[in-house]
């Protein structure tokens, strides 16, 4: 491939994640995160740009409350441990009710809702139903890589004699064990900046830890949304 050829292709792949809404209020809310952290809390252009951000970033999140809705009421797959398809479940549920009482924060926001104090108590319960899906999806994650570690040593128990990096099931295995490795760090990390947003620890957890937690959180998620290359044909 020329040189023009590989630009073009690499400027592809970006105009595909930038096309993504999720992409797009992930990026943004490194910008909030990262102005959260410089600004410390303090007022000043830092904080401006976290508030301001905080408040565009709420219009990529309209109705996406339905993402959850239907993912809470999708068939698991065959052989997931009850307790695990009741984290699930409780996560989506969650995430849900987080995702529509956010809404009405930004309407409150807007200036269309005028109920100040109502709102105020809504964005609160909101928080505390993220960081309650937080929790769930630490669990889920780590008792799925408990199941992939079990599923990985009787596997590398049959490959013996065999180099296990070779084979195709083998490397699958690992991989999603890593994403899932990555997916439990990132919900360990937004325990802890909803535990920040909602001021449960102001002396431990203050506005630059929250916002240092949230934008490596948002990096990584950045990360995992980012699209797979197109694999080269051989001839």
């Amino acid at each position: 491939m020329s040189t023009l050829d590989v630009t073009r292709a690499e400027l592809a792949l970006v105009v595909l994640y930038l096309n993504k809404a999720e992409a797009r209020d992930k990026i943004c809310r490194a910008i909030q995160y990262g102005s959260k952290f410089l600004s410390n809390g303090q007022p000043g252009t830092a904080q401006n740009v976290d508030k301001s951000t905080s408040l565009a970033r709420k219009v990529f999140r309209l109705f996406k409350f339905v993402n959850d809705l239907h993912g809470l009421i999708s068939p698991v797959p065959q052989g997931t441990p009850l307790p695990l398809v009741l984290l699930g479940k409780s996560k989506n549920a969650l995430l849900s009710t987080f995702l529509f009482l956010d809404q009405i924060v930004w309407l409150h926001r807007s200036g269309i809702y005028k109920n100040k104090e109502r709102a105020e108590l809504l964005g609160r319960i909101s928080l505390f139903c993220w960081m309650g899906s937080s929790v769930c999806t630490t669990l889920v994650e780590l008792g799925e890589l408990g199941r992939l570690s079990v599923s990985m040593k009787k596997l590398e128990k049959n490959l013996k004699n065999s180099d296990k990096y070779k084979n195709e099931e083998y490397r699958a295995k690992l991989e999603k064990s890593n994403e899932r490795t990555l997916a439990l760090v990132k919900a360990g990390m937004d325990i802890v900046v909803a535990v920040g947003l909602l001021q449960l620890a102001p002396k431990k957890v203050t506005p630059r830890v929250t916002g240092a937690f949230g934008f490596v959180s948002s990096l990584i998620s950045c990360y995992q949304l980012l699209p797979s290359p197109p694999k080269s044909k051989t001839s």
